[in-house]
């Protein structure tokens, strides 16, 4: 199972050599396999590659299994559309948009994967009590809970989501108290809500942590500016809390 975070150059080359399978394609192989390769990590639809090579079902379908069993090409699943058939050359991995991502095993979620990345995620942040995003993944890469190593993106887009759901909160460091640890200016999460050390104590690290004490535009914030407590989505959430 592999949750690997790709380059943004997804594109593996291999120059064909003069015993390349594809130096015996047939015609129609030939422009149907040109047509699937420059498709690069996108890959093409069946039907697509029908219109673009204007060749009929009958010797389209025939050439897919003439590349297929030539390893010139490989079907892969597109999580948009799962129900169509999908096409790209061997050389060439899925792109992020294809496969969902480091979320996606063989198209579909990896809903235990994601469930106990927010456990451990919480768990952590709970603990230090203030924890930044490298310092959660750091802990979750040190346990060897998961077969695979787990990002920092991974960790990062956990924690939003855990923000979203009011799981945990995103603050500021002050650089003082419990933010020691954390330079000033820096964002870090702590947990919210009651059963994660709520209660006085949390309302005690809000207060400290009140964002416009760090904000590096707090001169530039004005009642009515394009910078204000109003709009401040920061300031509303410490409010809130």
């Amino acid at each position: 199972m592999s949750r690997s975070q790709g380059s943004s150059s997804s594109l593996k080359r291999k120059r064909p050599g003069l015993s390349s399978p594809s130096q015996s394609l047939t015609d129609h192989e030939r422009k149907l396999y040109d047509v699937i390769r420059s498709k690069k990590d996108m890959g093409i639809w069946t039907r697509d590659m029908k219109k673009e090579t204007n060749l009929p079902d009958n010797v389209v379908n025939k050439s897919l299994k003439a590349l297929h069993a030539k390893n010139l090409i490989k079907e892969v699943v597109n999580i948009q559309n799962k129900g169509r058939k999908h096409y790209m050359a061997t050389e060439f991995q899925p792109s992020k948009e294809l496969t969902g991502g480091s979320w996606y095993v063989a198209g579909s979620l990896d809903t235990d994967f994601i469930r106990s990345l927010r456990m451990f995620c919480v768990k952590y942040i709970a603990e230090e009590k203030v924890a930044t995003v490298e310092k959660v993944t750091e802990l979750i890469r040190g346990n060897g809970a998961f077969a695979v190593e787990v990002t920092k993106q991974q960790v990062e887009e956990i924690v939003r989501a855990l923000v979203l759901d009011d799981e945990v909160m995103e603050v500021q460091s002050n650089g003082m108290g419990e933010f020691g640890s954390v330079p000033v200016g820096n964002v870090c999460y702590k947990c919210a809500g009651k059963g994660h050390g709520g209660g006085v104590k949390a309302i005690i690290g809000a207060m400290a942590s009140i964002p416009c004490g760090v904000c590096p535009r707090i001169s530039l914030c004005t009642p009515d500016g394009v910078i204000s407590p109003r709009t401040c989505v920061y300031y509303t959430k410490w409010l809130d809390f």
